[in-house]
């Protein structure tokens, strides 16, 4: 009798990522206990930033993935709290002319961070291992020297001194396409999207291979890169902030101790009269009686 003929399963897409594709897909956390965790590490993050000051430390983190896997929504709880005179976000549009005629790091070089600062790179240098080299914004000699470049220009930054996080937002091609319909249909959020980001979905496999790539030539020590799955942004924001304070080495640093001054007596000042000066109508008022004709 001949023996049976069994056919070997072709990976989908989403498995050629490597990441959350590969998988079910996690059940979404519970929105009360996200909050309430949330709001626990973005409390940690706060003293996190005072050691930063504090210390005279510097931090860097990058934040890179496919489009729509959630990097802009963790960065804004990351930085939430943060005072934004000590921490950054760094999100650089393309190249000018004359920007494309320099060193290729150079235009990143300006915005690391000073002592006692925190820079959030809403993604970085690495836009020419993915976006650059799979659309062909680059030369192949340009992405070459990229990958040769890449881990020694971060070698010096550590070297430096400065604590460099590198975190990789995997998303499957199903809940990326997914949300890429959502903001469709949403006018709040339709702005993020752009012809560039539908090339994510036709080139899905094409940037699965850029990604591998990366990995292959960059994570390597003392940099090397986390991976946040992030078909669940809930989880992804508290994974991802949760082993960001595991690896910066801060300690807690007693805040300074403030007291209010107590009001001194008045001297005789007079407020000018209100028809003096100019006031925003009160539309909270319409509002409230529900005649507000916008509405």
């Amino acid at each position: 009798m001949a023996a049976k003929k069994t056919s070997k399963k072709k990976p989908s897409a989403a498995e050629t990522d490597g990441g959350s594709g590969a998988g079910s897909k996690p059940a979404r956390m519970n929105k009360r206990r996200y909050e309430k965790e949330l709001l626990r590490l973005q409390a940690q993050l706060v003293e996190m930033q005072e050691w930063v000051k504090t210390t005279g430390s510097r931090v860097v983190v990058i934040f890179e993935g496919r489009d729509a896997a959630g990097k802009g929504g963790t960065i804004k709880r990351v930085a939430q709290y943060l005072n934004p005179r000590q921490a950054r976000i760094v999100a650089l549009p393309a190249p000018t002319e004359r920007e494309k005629t320099e060193w290729y790091f150079q235009r990143y070089v300006p915005h690391l961070p000073a002592a006692g600062e925190i820079v959030l790179f809403d993604r970085s240098w690495y836009n020419r291992a993915g976006v650059e080299h799979v659309m062909g914004f680059c030369t192949p000699d340009e992405y070459q020297r990229f990958l040769r470049q890449a881990p020694i220009f971060e070698r010096m930054l550590v070297e430096e001194g400065i604590l460099l996080r590198k975190y990789w937002f995997s998303v499957s091609d199903a809940e990326q396409e997914a949300r890429f319909r959502s903001r469709l249909t949403d006018p709040m959020r339709r702005w993020k999207l752009s012809p560039m980001d539908f090339e994510s979905i036709v080139r899905w496999e094409d940037y699965s291979r850029a990604k591998d790539a990366m990995f292959v030539h960059t994570d390597v020590e003392p940099a090397p890169w986390f991976v946040v799955e992030s078909d669940d942004k809930r989880r992804a924001r508290i994974n991802m902030i949760h082993h960001l304070l595991t690896t910066i080495p801060y300690t807690f640093v007693p805040p300074q101790q403030l007291e209010l001054p107590p009001r001194p007596p008045s001297t005789g000042y007079l407020r000018p009269p209100r028809d003096t000066q100019k006031y925003v109508p009160d539309h909270s008022r319409l509002v409230e009686l529900d005649t507000d004709p916008e509405r």
